[in-house]
């Protein structure tokens, strides 16, 4: 069976692209990290991988704002490349910063006159949050989410809060199943429209979104780290578990992007 392959994009800043490339080589796919000034000079090394992914960091610093500077020259630079991801049947993953890159792009929703329909803005106690989560899956259309129900996964990021500027819009995209991972309590049974209250939502989050994809389903960015929960032990409280699960709860993300294409 031959292994779908993987494009992990790199830059400046980019600090989780080896625990990335990890996760799927674990679940069987052949993964390449490329810096995006690599890709640049040679676009077409794109066309063969069947994914790409924007993994976890602090691009460029964020020294302008969280992702804007890797997004301008994704948009800039390799706008055929990112439209051939999307229009053919291949699959795109952006990983905490590289979600707040793919919000920047503005490729989850149709955006009329370039106004950003979303955006990932500061948390709302204004500062760092590093701590884990609980997820529940919303939707079915994603297909790194199959057979998934819930998650408990670590944040890390300062500007990580979902806001939905028409309400309108939410409701559409909520129908529409794009808001496809929210945070829960820890029971899991909460209202997934009820606001929830910090630390449950961490950032404050509208509708307690901590991810979302394209109409499609196959584009697909989180504020979570499931590469930081690979294995049982990487679970905070493992030393209190009587068993072990064989994988932890981030493994089977990566391992429904390797079986779309088997």
């Amino acid at each position: 069976m031959t292994k779908p392959s993987v494009l992990i994009l790199r830059a400046p800043g980019t600090n989780c692209d080896i625990e990335t490339a990890h996760a799927f080589t674990m679940a069987g796919a052949e993964t390449s990290t490329i810096h995006i000034q690599q890709l640049i000079e040679r676009p077409l090394w794109a066309k063969k991988f069947q994914v790409l992914c924007i993994p976890g960091g602090f691009s460029y610093g964020d020294d302008i704002a969280a992702g804007r500077i890797f997004a301008t020259e994704l948009q800039t630079s390799l706008s055929d490349v990112l439209a051939d991801f999307i229009e053919q049947d291949r699959l795109i993953l952006g990983i905490c910063n590289g979600f707040q890159v793919l919000m920047r792009l503005g490729i989850f929703f149709d955006v009329p006159d370039n106004k950003p329909a979303a955006s990932l803005t500061w948390n709302r106690q204004g500062r760092f949050e590093d701590r884990w989560v609980h997820l529940r899956v919303a939707s079915d259309i994603c297909p790194f989410l199959q057979d998934i129900d819930q998650m408990y996964l670590p944040i890390a990021h300062a500007e990580g809060r979902l806001v939905i500027r028409d309400e309108t819009v939410a409701d559409e995209i909520s129908e529409a199943g794009q808001l496809v991972l929210r945070y829960t309590n820890e029971a899991g049974d909460n209202d997934l429209d009820e606001q929830l209250a910090f630390p449950d939502n961490p950032n404050a989050a509208q509708r307690n979104v901590a991810g979302l994809c394209d109409p499609s389903g196959r584009v697909f960015g989180l504020m979570p780290h499931p590469e930081r929960h690979l294995f049982p032990t990487h679970h905070p409280f493992w030393t209190r578990r009587e068993e072990q699960p064989e994988h932890g709860d981030g493994f089977q993300l990566f391992q429904n992007a390797v079986n779309y294409f088997n």
